[in-house]
């Protein structure tokens, strides 16, 4: 069947420390910070967005720092990790300034391709390797694939091939990589078979969900019919402003995200002065000198 998504538009995690998770991501991996915005749904918190300098969909990833969250445990049910890719030579590269920045990481080995791990501040575990062919040429880094621990991979394998459309691509011990078209960067997804860990509660470190991206409104649409009709309970849309969304669980528990490739991130800055300032969704720019005084510093 014909894939419901095209790649991973963004990952959006949990973080504590607003300006620590600003500097990690900038500095260290070397990120744009692409948005200052707050988080839709609950504006008193932020929500970041790192990525290519202008914002490119599969360049992304975004969080919601909470100075008083707590620390994760990781478990089971969750998306247990991001991997980004690289240039050819970027995992040197990325090792020189993690270790610059004291940070730990292990060289290893995924589906016998070379393999950094490491955590962020706050614990969100992400991997790293390299890609000959980006889905975006122009950026240093962008999200490859995620990782699920869930507690039947079978089912989780099941329902991305015959509902999303992903293929079968690799296997190793309890490890399942799915793609869609052909795979690469952007276009896999890892499961993990996990049956003995136990779901654990939101926190600092852990992945909220994962975005896929599709190329407008009608892709959506259409996805959204065919999740419908397979007995999967579909959000409405919703505006992020800078694109739409919907969202559903699947099984294992894990939250997706179809999110639209437009408008993109300059419909309220400057394609040049992108993530310089507090932009706000026009329902809360009534309230912009509260919520700018409540926000934590980032700088």
């Amino acid at each position: 069947m014909e894939p419901l998504v095209t790649g991973i538009h963004h990952v959006t995690a949990f973080a504590g420390d607003a300006a620590r998770n600003r500097r990690f991501y900038t500095d260290v991996l070397g990120f744009a910070l692409v948005k200052r915005t707050v988080n839709f749904d609950a504006p008193s918190m932020w929500h970041l967005y790192y990525g290519h300098a202008h914002g490119a969909p599969g360049t992304l990833v975004t969080h919601f720092p909470e100075p008083r969250a707590a620390r994760a445990r990781h478990g089971g049910h969750e998306i247990a990790s991001v991997t980004l890719g690289l240039h050819p030579g970027g995992l040197d590269a990325l090792a020189t300034r993690l270790e610059r920045a004291g940070a730990r990481f292990a060289r290893t080995s995924v589906l016998a391709q070379p393999t950094l791990e490491f955590e962020d501040p706050d614990g969100m575990r992400v991997r790293a390797e390299e890609f000959a062919a980006f889905q975006q040429p122009q950026a240093d880094a962008e999200v490859a694939r995620v990782t699920l621990a869930v507690p039947d991979s079978h089912e989780t394998c099941a329902f991305l091939s015959e509902i999303m459309g992903f293929a079968s691509k690799a296997r190793e011990d309890t490890l399942t990589r799915l793609a869609i078209d052909g795979g690469g960067s952007g276009r896999e997804i890892d499961l993990m078979h996990a049956p003995e860990l136990a779901a654990e509660q939101l926190a600092a470190g852990t992945i909220h969900h994962v975005a896929w991206r599709v190329p407008d409104d009608a892709a959506q649409e259409r996805a959204a019919r065919a999740l419908s009709r397979a007995g999967v309970a579909v959000t409405p849309v919703r505006d992020r402003l800078y694109f739409r969304s919907i969202y559903f669980r699947i099984p294992g528990g894990v939250l997706f995200e179809i999110a639209t490739d437009g408008p993109g991130f300059a419909v309220d800055e400057a394609p040049s002065a992108l993530g310089r300032t507090l932009c706000l969704p026009p329902q809360y720019e009534p309230q912009r000198t509260l919520l700018a005084a409540a926000l934590p510093p980032l700088d």
